[in-house]
């Protein structure tokens, strides 16, 4: 039985909203896996320029309310996970985006050394990224707030670095969680038009770079997810620094279990989107379909 097109598209954004909830896990990275990423930028792009005929509203609005369902549900049931297990809840978040990390590099035509040295800066630079101390700013005004978002939210749209550890790198996840539950209207308001002025300017630059530096882009995606694997270690201090495992050795291999489990669950998510995209380009009458795109799609990146 097919399942409808507006069902699959409400999982995908269900998948995107609880990843942003995490730190250290993007949305950008689920929108990866499930196959839709391309697709996605370029309708945030046409919405941002208003260019609304542009824009695949049945790929746009099931996914949002996905994403608005995954946040409401992620943000009650995450966070406690994380802080009375977070071991295990790291490591399997970790087999996750392993399991992602090649799906970009992938989607090169001719990988050389120019794109090996990018995936090893953008690594660089990710991997001190996550590294810094965590803070709080005490009551943040609402022009910080929307700043703050407007950062933020780009990493809805960018695998690599969340929107949740951004905030919380500039210090500002709690203040705006905590605004959020007190109803701080014109906090919230802020944040919402910062979060859009945000995702509408960083959209027409990545789709320039997927339409123009394509490679390129895709090489530095790969070194941003694969740094920023930093934040997803099981075992860190208070200050985000990397501790080596314990000698417990049966709480050690559940860790190990749970990183397995959820690299096997993203290997069978791009293994059927890798068979969807084949079944479109070579249909059952034996006659290829052309591609749309200049750089076709890879595993994980279905039309």
């Amino acid at each position: 039985m097919r399942i409808p097109p507006t069902l699959t598209h409400l999982a995908q954004g269900a998948l995107m909203g609880a990843a942003d909830v995490i730190p250290g896990v993007s949305g950008g990275t689920m929108a990866l896996v499930v196959g839709i990423y391309t697709r996605l930028i370029a309708s945030i792009r046409a919405a941002a320029a208003l260019r609304l005929r542009e824009v695949e509203w049945g790929l746009v609005l099931p996914l949002a309310g996905g994403i608005a369902v995954a946040l409401a549900i992620g943000t009650v049931v995450i966070p406690p996970l994380l802080e009375s297990y977070p071991a295990p809840t790291r490591g399997l978040f970790l087999g996750l985006v392993v399991a992602s990390v090649p799906l970009p590099w992938r989607r090169i035509a001719r990988p050389g050394l120019r794109e090996v040295a990018i995936v090893v800066g953008a690594a660089a630079v990710a991997f001190a990224l996550v590294g810094i101390p965590p803070r709080v700013v005490a009551e943040p005004a609402a022009w910080q707030g929307a700043a703050a978002a407007a950062v933020a939210i780009c990493a809805m749209i960018l695998p690599g670095v969340s929107g949740a550890f951004l905030l919380e790198a500039m210090g500002m996840y709690e203040p705006t969680l905590q605004a959020a539950r007190d109803l701080r209207v014109g906090y919230v308001a802020a944040f919402g038009v910062g979060a859009v002025l945000g995702l509408g300017a960083f959209s027409q630059v990545l789709g320039w770079l997927l339409q123009r530096r394509h490679d390129v882009t895709m090489a530095a995606l790969v070194g941003l997810m694969a740094g920023a694997l930093r934040a997803l270690w099981p075992w860190v201090d208070a200050d985000r620094g990397l501790l080596s495992p314990p000698s417990d050795t049966g709480h050690v291999l559940l860790v190990g279990a749970l990183a397995v489990a959820g690299f096997a669950a993203v290997s069978v998510l791009v293994a059927v989107a890798a068979r969807r995209e084949q079944g479109r380009r070579f249909p059952a009458d034996g006659r290829r379909n052309p591609s749309p795109a200049t750089h076709p799609p890879g595993p994980g990146e279905a039309a």
